[in-house]
């Protein structure tokens, strides 16, 4: 009976000091650890129609603050934004991102800096006494935190084996937004092509903030799997090299074509059942 409690004891300290190991969390959490649902499998023969589009998240909307903030990595309980998750993967190695131009063609980050606005300066410094100065060149900080929108790139097909239009994301393009003195307005600057498939296993090991309850909080993957983001559609395949909305229509009538183009979609998929 005494080996028993002993035992019981030991337990006890071994699991208690696992939990103090998670930022003071009261239980484990099984997010750091998970991986990401695999795709069923998708004959060609399965899939009678599909179009592709490319969506923006604008993560200046409430409802897209979850995938905005933090913005910065001195969060207590070690919560990254999705921009910053993106970068850092990418900065250590473990995800490779593309040019804009080629997206087959990986790009470096110090690339990557640049658009974020990492530029190089220089700055004049007293050295003695008697006012003499030098030029001191330095690189300044990349503004990660003006990374405003992400670019959404996806396909939606029938399959007809389920009999369900689903669809799926194929890459995304993190968009910095600043203001251009030189131009006087604020500038849109895609940065690089991030292949959905090659990030899917890092976005399951990082949740999301739950605004109602800590104790429900998802992942990434499944922010993104479950369509939990607020989102308008910026162009759709077409003969004319899936040109933007934007370069056909301005102001009110391009927001009246982005809802057309998406309750098309909405209407081809309730039109393929009579009730």
């Amino acid at each position: 009976m005494n080996k028993r409690i002993i035992a019981g004891f030991i337990s006890v300290l071994i699991t208690g000091s696992a939990f103090a190991q998670t930022y003071g969390d009261i239980y484990e959490k099984s997010i750091p650890e998970a991986k990401k649902i695999d795709y069923p499998f998708l004959r060609e023969a399965d899939v009678v129609w599909s179009k592709r589009y490319y969506r923006v998240i604008d993560l200046r909307e409430k409802m897209n603050h979850p995938l905005y903030f933090p913005t910065d990595t001195s969060v207590k309980d070690g919560r990254k934004s999705f921009v910053n998750i993106l970068f850092d993967e990418i900065n250590e190695g473990n995800i490779t991102g593309y040019d804009m131009f080629d997206p087959e063609v990986p790009t470096t980050y110090d690339d990557i800096e640049t658009k974020l606005g990492a530029i190089m300066r220089v700055q004049s410094i007293t050295i003695n006494e008697f006012g003499d100065t030098r030029d001191t060149t330095y690189r300044s900080d990349p503004k990660r935190e003006e990374v405003k929108q992400i670019r959404l790139y996806e396909e939606w097909y029938f399959d007809k084996k389920l009999g369900k239009l689903d669809v799926r994301i194929i890459a995304l393009i993190p968009v910095y937004m600043a203001y251009n003195d030189d131009l006087g307005r604020e500038e849109n600057t895609p940065v690089c092509w991030i292949w959905f498939q090659d990030i899917r296993d890092i976005m399951a090991k990082h949740e999301v903030f739950n605004p109602n309850n800590d104790a429900q909080r998802i992942s990434f993957d499944d922010l993104f799997m479950q369509r939990r983001f607020g989102s308008y559609i910026q162009a759709e395949s077409n003969v004319y090299n899936d040109r933007n909305i934007s370069e056909y229509l301005v102001g009110r009538p391009a927001l009246f074509e982005a809802e057309r183009i998406k309750t098309e979609l909405f209407d081809f998929e309730h039109d393929l059942w009579e009730y």
